[in-house]
């Protein structure tokens, strides 16, 4: 899980990442690729 300021880049990284928000917080993740995690600091 990588933790970033901005996550536009992280999300572009692959076509299937999603961003999600849960407790407040923002999260991209993938399903297909579970390597591409990353977390807006």
């Amino acid at each position: 899980m990588k933790v970033v300021n901005s996550l536009k880049s992280m999300k572009d990284r692959h076509k299937e990442c999603r961003i999600v928000r849960r407790k407040g917080r923002l999260y991209v993740i993938n399903k297909r690729n579970p390597r591409f995690k990353a977390r807006q600091g």
